[in-house]
């Protein structure tokens, strides 16, 4: 699928995903467009879903979770309805922050956080040990959050 952005869509793209909340007159100032212009490009990206999402990034340790945690996870099987079953399920837990279906040893990459190693063994309990479809989960704890963000590159 070829990208239809042209390079103000792409300035534009590239500046509200490092701040969301800047206005409209700066951001017209720096891709040389009119106000009304920007607004009309921005209202079609998130009508197309160039724009996905318009989120505020906390910091979870603000909000008592404390822990951050990276699992990989593999299945017992990959028929179509128990990959539609754990997708599901994982995307309707709040301390899941990212998943991914991946190739390779494991299935799914799950991000997720917890206020300590007691609430994150009961989310464990809740997604893997209770779940019939899960062979096995290996669990990294995260040391230092090096890099946050869900940008992706706007520049063609």
């Amino acid at each position: 699928m070829k990208s239809q952005l042209d390079n103000s869509d792409r300035i534009i793209l590239a500046l509200i995903q490092e701040d969301n909340t800047l206005g409209l007159e700066y951001i017209a100032s720096k891709c040389c467009l009119s106000v009304t212009s920007v607004q009309r490009r921005l209202k079609k990206m998130r009508k197309d879903k160039t724009i996905d999402k318009e989120i505020a990034v906390i910091n979870p340790a603000a909000v008592d979770q404390n822990m951050t945690f990276v699992i990989t996870v593999k299945l017992e099987r990959e028929r179509l309805d128990m990959l539609d079953a754990f997708r599901n399920m994982i995307r309707k837990d709040i301390q899941v922050q990212q998943c991914y279906y991946v190739t390779g040893e494991a299935d799914f990459i799950i991000i997720c956080t917890a206020r300590d190693m007691k609430d994150f063994e009961v989310l464990t309990h809740r997604l893997f040990f209770d779940n019939q479809n899960v062979r096995s989960f290996k669990t990294s704890v995260v040391m230092d959050r090096t890099k946050i963000g869900l940008s992706v590159l706007t520049n063609g």
